[in-house]
């Protein structure tokens, strides 16, 4: 049973971690409101080592009771979201080698391949190369880390594209105010990571982002744009970005003082169903350090009858299909017990597609040990609460 896997995983994971936070870590190490421990996962840091200079584990739990209620029928269970264990390695001051190992739904297979499995070599900011399975960054909504996801799952049109991990070779960097993100992918992996670097026959993608952080431009606290293009020939065999040929986002993502808004324009193109635009509007305010309160509205629409299709997860458990028009309304709550490192998420969400809608009713755990990723917010950043702690 999917509940008697999480109890018996959870108590290990937790142990892993602990133990890790126990280890030598500077006493400067900076702390976010909320946030007992900043590096937790963190077993080694000595940035005079002529070789090893830091050791993390890594580690993510994320499971999730679900309700979902149709026009054709009702659903509900657990699931195990994400297991994912590795560790990171940074040797020689600027390389860093990374795993981490995958579980598929539920712990079936307990392991089922590796989500990242990649070396960067740091250069400087402004140039990072990095070869090996990684993930795409097309939309900012995808590149928003599953640890710090506001809400149970990503944006339909989102996921329409299955933008995940492959192989890649891509670049990165920052100079001042701009950053940006290019690369080449493969469209497909496999849990046998020998056949997703050497059998390259799926095709493959070119994707890029750029992203200016506009400061206080706006007379908001923060406010970044950004923007990133995807171009993908997938073959026959492709498992990933293999719906749309090509696509556009555009988001501004602001913050001022407990408040956040993130607004992003996403259009999908050459599609054998028809091409796609959705807007992605997700409001969010901390009522306190640890209590967030957030919502999310979703219109998309399609040039073709089935050019949109239900999300995976839960709506197509109770029967909505494809059409050319959806809508969803999500409302929320978020409990940070540590930050981002560990939360309970709850929310309700009703959406509706070709003539069909449903209600789904949520409530998740999330567990995290390892470093925090940099980008725009929410990526590690929380607000201040409106009433204090």
């Amino acid at each position: 049973m999917p509940s008697y896997a999480f109890s018996r995983a959870l108590p290990a994971l937790l142990g892993v971690a602990l133990s890790a936070q126990q280890a030598d870590i500077p006493a400067a190490a900076a702390r976010r409101p909320g946030e007992p421990f900043p590096e937790l996962g963190l077993l080694l840091r000595d940035d005079r080592a002529p070789v090893l200079n830091e050791f993390w584990l890594l580690g993510r739990y994320h499971g999730q009771n679900w309700w979902t209620s149709g026009d054709e029928r009702d659903a509900e269970g657990y699931e195990s979201r994400r297991l994912r264990l590795g560790f990171q390695a940074r040797l020689f001051q600027d390389l860093t080698v990374h795993a981490q190992a995958v579980s598929g739904t539920d712990l079936e297979p307990f392991y089922n391949g590796f989500t990242e499995l990649w070396v960067g070599w740091r250069f400087d900011d402004a140039l990072v190369l990095t070869v090996g399975q990684q993930k795409h960054r097309f939309t900012h909504d995808r590149n928003v880390s599953s640890r710090y996801l506001n809400y149970l799952e990503r944006a339909l049109l989102t996921n329409m594209f299955a933008a995940d991990y492959t192989p890649a070779v891509t670049l990165s960097g920052r100079d001042g105010p701009w950053s940006y993100y290019a690369g080449v992918f493969s469209n497909a992996t496999s849990f046998r990571m020998e056949q997703s670097f050497t059998e390259l026959n799926s095709g493959s993608s070119l994707l890029g982002s750029v992203t200016l952080d506009l400061d206080t431009a706006l007379g908001t606290d923060t406010a970044v744009v950004n923007v990133s293009a995807v171009h993908s020939e997938a073959d026959d065999d492709a498992t990933n970005l293999n719906f749309f040929d090509q696509g556009l986002a555009a988001a501004l993502i602001v913050t001022d003082g407990s408040w956040s808004l993130m607004t992003e324009l996403t259009a999908g193109l050459d599609a054998r169903s028809g091409s796609a635009l959705g807007l992605n509007l997700q409001p969010g305010v901390f009522l306190t350090d640890r209590l967030q309160l957030v919502g999310r509205y979703q219109l998309a629409g399609s040039d073709g009858d089935d050019g949109l299709r239900a999300q995976r997860r839960y709506e197509r458990e109770v029967g909505l299909s494809t059409g050319d028009r959806y809508q969803a309304f999500y409302l929320g709550t978020n409990y940070l017990l540590a930050g981002h490192r560990l939360k309970v998420m709850s929310g309700v969400e009703y959406s509706t597609l070709g003539g069909e809608d449903c209600w789904t009713f949520s409530v998740a755990f999330r567990l995290f040990f390892g470093p925090h990723s940099r980008g725009p917010y929410p990526m590690v950043d929380t607000l201040p609460g409106l009433w204090g702690s």
